[in-house]
């Protein structure tokens, strides 16, 4: 394919890090003719041949844009989970779901349009006590118990389908992410595990199911360039609990009774220093896992990092600072054990005999 007859490509939040970095990966690869990048804000990741369109998604011109640059492909990677970035819950909605709504209604009537990627989540699944081992991209997302950013992918997600049952001619493909994590990526997760003194459920210990940068922004490049359309839920291999995650990052943790934890929460919120919205405590007490067979089998791709491997490289790559190290720690829950197996030990033999 030569650059003549090559895909023309836009992709949307162009200021994102993951968007930039998909971006950076498109602009070596010689079958991609054009490049553009739609957003508010500049992309963070120098880019050479990438032309930057400064729009909002609701910006009506946006229409003319996608026709004026004949453009076959959108990955549309402008979702945000961040109320406080976007300005407030409200704000953030209108950006996700109405944004989502007019772009892909601009897209539908785009007849260059060939192929459309969207970046969801894992989240739309929920998480809740009665969660299967693994979701499978078949099981019913959670619909009504969803809030904030996971209900907002839901809802972009139907805009997708949509497009696809219009346009026959047009591939969807929607990979769900697990929480992403990496040396340049900067998220409410990322974020959380960074604090020096990090805040649990007392009694809940959660599994962490993560998504290096590097295996994320493949996917995209894979499902941009060819692949079949579908849903794919996308991460690394493998579990680690939020217990074992702050263990390795040698961090200490403060167990927070769960009547307060949302109080917690709202204090670390106006710190400034997490993002946290409250349809994530759902998240800290149960987790979320996606089965990955499908992504193995129909794009055929191996991730490069497991969960165990992606948060070994987030600790790494950011010189997270532990409070103490990992033997201290592991010396510590030792102790504990001990101490709590001496006081059953004690209560045993106070127990009356038969």
């Amino acid at each position: 394919m030569t650059a003549a007859d090559g895909r023309r490509v836009l992709i949307t939040g162009i200021g994102g890090e993951l968007a930039g970095l998909l971006a950076h990966e498109l602009e070596a690869d010689d079958r991609v003719a054009y490049m553009a990048g739609v957003d508010v804000t500049e992309p963070r990741v120098p880019l050479s041949r990438t032309e930057f369109i400064r729009a909002d998604l609701g910006n009506p011109l946006l229409s003319r844009v996608l026709d004026g640059t004949r453009v076959d492909t959108i990955v549309h990677l402008s979702l945000t989970a961040t109320p406080r970035q976007a300005g407030g819950r409200t704000r953030m909605k209108e950006h996700n779901v109405l944004g989502s709504m007019q772009l892909l209604g601009a897209a539908q009537k785009t007849g260059s349009l060939r192929r459309l990627v969207m970046k969801s989540t894992t989240a739309v699944y929920g998480s809740t006590h009665a969660d299967p081992a693994l979701f499978r991209e078949e099981a019913e997302p959670a619909g009504r118990l969803l809030e904030g950013y996971s209900k907002d992918a839901l809802e972009g997600e139907s805009y997708a389908r949509a497009l696809g049952r219009r346009r026959r001619d047009v591939g969807v493909t929607i990979l769900r992410l697990a929480n992403v994590v990496g040396p340049n990526v900067d998220t409410i997760l990322s974020r959380y595990l960074s604090l020096m003194v990090v805040p649990t459920v007392l009694g809940y210990d959660p599994r962490l199911q993560l998504c290096h940068e590097v295996d994320a922004v493949e996917m995209l490049r894979r499902a941009t360039l060819g692949g079949p359309p579908g849903v794919y839920n996308v991460a690394g291999p493998g579990i680690v609990y939020l217990s074992q995650a702050i263990r390795v990052l040698g961090k200490a943790c403060v167990a927070v009774p769960l009547p307060l934890f949302s109080g917690a929460a709202g204090v670390v919120r106006r710190a400034g220093l997490v993002d946290f919205s409250p349809e994530q405590l759902s998240f800290l007490l149960f987790g979320c896992v996606g089965d990955i067979g499908r992504m193995r089998a129909r794009f055929g791709y191996e991730p490069r990092y497991s969960t165990p491997g992606a948060l070994a490289d987030f600790a790494a790559a950011r010189d997270v600072n532990p409070m103490y190290d990992a033997d201290t720690v592991a010396r510590a829950e030792r102790a504990a054990r001990d101490l709590l197996a001496g006081w059953r030990g004690a209560l045993s033999l106070l127990r009356p005999r038969p």
